[in-house]
C-alpha cells in the first residue's frame, strides 16, 4: 500500500529530477516553444518541495491538492494550469483513502489524464504531453489486468511514456506554441511530452519500490 510518506518522496523525487533536467526541457521548449518549460517545471516544484516541507499535508489528498495549487500559483504558461489539474484530479480521486492500492494509484493517474485531457482539449497525437501519460495509464490498465503488482504495473507505464514521449519527435504540433510552426514542429521533442515522463519514471522509481 502506498501512503502520504510514499507520495512525499515521489514528489520530492520529482522536484529533483526537474531541477536536473532544467536546461534539457528548455533546450527542448527552445526549438518549438517559449524557451522555459524546464525553468517553470523547477521554479514550481521548487516551490511544491518547500510547501510540502513547511507544512506537510496529513494525507494523501491534501499532499496531492497542496502540489496542484502551488503549481497553478507559481508556474507560467500552459504548464501550470495543466500539471495542477493532473494533481488537483487526482488528488480527489483518493480523497479519504489513508492508504493507495494499486488501483487506487492507477485511478489517481486516470483521473489527472482525464483533467489534462478535458483542460488543455488535448488529443494522443497533438504533440503534447498527452502522448506520454495516454499511453502511461493505458500500460498501467493492461498490466493490471493482467494481475501484475504496482512495481511492473508503474515500470510498464514509464517505458510506455518514454516510447510515447519519443514518438511526439515526428509529430506535427497541433495544440499550444508550437502549433505555430506547423510542419517546422517535426523532427523536435516535446518538452510537455518529456517532463510527464519524468512524472511517471519518478512514480516508477519511487511509489514501485514503496508497495507492501
Amino acid at each position: 500500500m502506498i501512503n502520504r510518506d510514499d507520495l512525499l518522496a515521489w514528489i520530492r523525487k520529482l522536484a529533483q529530477a526537474y531541477a536536473e533536467n532544467r536546461d534539457y526541457l528548455t533546450d527542448l521548449d527552445a526549438a518549438i516553444g517559449d524557451a522555459d518549460h524546464g525553468i517553470n517545471m523547477n521554479r514550481g516544484f521548487s516551490a511544491v518541495a518547500a510547501a510540502l516541507e513547511n507544512e506537510p499535508p496529513a494525507d494523501s489528498s491534501s499532499l496531492l491538492k497542496t502540489v496542484a495549487m502551488t503549481l497553478i500559483k507559481t508556474v507560467g504558461g500552459a504548464s501550470g494550469p495543466l500539471y495542477g489539474t493532473f494533481f488537483l484530479r487526482a488528488a480527489a480521486a483518493c480523497q479519504g483513502r489513508e492508504n493507495l492500492a494499486a488501483a487506487d494509484v492507477i485511478a489517481c493517474f486516470e483521473a489527472g489524464l482525464a483533467g489534462v485531457v478535458q483542460r488543455g482539449k488535448a488529443e494522443l497525437n497533438d504533440k503534447t504531453m498527452v502522448d506520454a501519460l495516454n499511453p502511461a495509464v493505458a500500460a498501467m490498465r493492461t498490466r493490471a489486468e493482467a494481475g501484475a503488482g504496482l512495481a511492473e504495473i508503474l515500470a510498464a507505464a514509464a517505458a510506455a511514456a518514454e516510447s510515447g514521449m519519443q514518438h511526439t519527435i515526428g509529430l506535427q504540433a497541433r495544440k499550444g506554441r508550437a502549433s505555430y510552426l506547423a510542419e517546422r514542429s517535426i523532427g523536435h521533442q516535446d518538452p510537455g511530452a518529456t517532463s510527464s515522463f519524468l512524472l511517471v519514471q519518478a512514480a516508477s522509481d519511487i511509489l514501485g519500490q514503496s508497495e507492501s
